[in-house]
């Protein structure tokens, strides 16, 4: 769904996942910069609104969700999994019950699958899932933003900033008087620069919450059943994932960043040596200058250092081994 502010002055449409938003408008470290110091909004319409509404819904989703969500505050904001039978997550959503409806927003592309799981689920509680996406918008506030949500509008709000759930036909005007609008490639800098996975580019078809930091923010140690549980639960029982997220500093002379999936070295073995990881999201950041997140084998020493490619790189530690 292409949004309308795809025709503010200086827009460069967003390719990939991110394809229907503007990746910058021309000023990619001003933008980076605003959204740092509290102001201006990222347009994050092209992504996923699902609401869930009825009595059960919150206990409903208790069970699927690996987040513990039966008695959800309301306006408190929350992030869950859902895992596949093997534990290997499959869909990642950012919920908020505002007392009568819970809504979610999820990543581009994974609605109709997320719906159709969810639908088979029902059974004989009392709830109703439906797609919003056509009627509502998702607008990323950064955190210290003065700007207003409208009377009505559901807000998640964390650390971050506040995600509304904007009406779409609004969507414009609102960004008229509150922006100025912001591209995805400064959120993404800005969210690599906070460790924070997402789901399609720090996961593949394998990963487990643990590998990525998500046991403890998407993940309830101490809730009920819930599919997938087992696997978590011997994870952290045992204290081995197979793999760990690492945040990485990039050497600043390459012009090119390396792609997701550039394969990472042990730069002791050179880059002919075995492939120990990947990166998953990289980014030029204002102040740290080119960074990524990548995923290594869970036994690579802390310190050691890397090659991203052919590019020297040092890590930071993000999940421990």
């Amino acid at each position: 769904m292409k949004s309308p502010l795809l025709s503010l002055p200086g827009a460069v449409p967003a390719e990939g996942a991110d394809e229907g938003v503007a990746a910058h408008y021309g000023e990619l470290y001003r933008e980076q910069r605003a959204l740092a110091d509290g102001t201006g909004l990222v347009d994050l319409s092209h992504r996923g609104v699902i609401t869930v509404t009825g009595d059960d819904r919150l206990s409903w989703l208790h069970l699927l969700l690996t987040q513990h969500v039966s008695d959800l505050p309301v306006g408190q904001a929350t992030e869950a999994l859902i895992l596949s039978a093997n534990g290997h997550i499959e869909h990642a959503l950012y919920l908020v019950d505002d007392g009568s409806t819970v809504w979610a927003h999820v990543e581009p592309g994974t609605t109709e699958a997320l719906l159709a799981y969810l639908e088979s689920m029902k059974f004989f509680y009392r709830v109703e899932v439906a797609d919003r996406t056509e009627e509502f918008a998702v607008v990323h506030l950064p955190a210290g933003s003065i700007a207003p949500a409208p009377d009505g509008v559901a807000v998640r709000e964390t650390a971050h900033g506040r995600d509304l759930f904007l009406p779409r036909a609004d969507l414009e005007a609102y960004a008229a008087e509150h922006g100025p609008a912001l591209g995805i490639l400064a959120h993404e800098a800005l969210r690599v620069e906070a460790h924070r996975p997402r789901l399609g580019f720090e996961t593949d078809h394998r990963t487990i919450p643990h590998e990525l930091g998500w046991i403890g923010t998407a993940v309830h140690l101490q809730k009920g059943c819930y599919r997938g549980q087992e696997t978590v639960a011997r994870v952290h029982n045992l204290g081995k994932p197979p793999r760990r997220l690492v945040f990485l500093h990039l050497d600043g002379s390459e012009v090119h960043l390396p792609g997701h999936g550039t394969e990472i070295r042990l730069a002791s073995d050179g880059p002919e040596g075995r492939k120990i990881g990947f990166v998953t999201t990289s980014a030029r950041h204002h102040e740290l200058g080119p960074i990524a997140l990548a995923l290594v084998k869970r036994n690579i020493p802390v310190d050691a250092a890397l090659l991203v490619g052919t590019t020297a790189a040092a890590q930071e530690v993000v999940v421990e081994p």
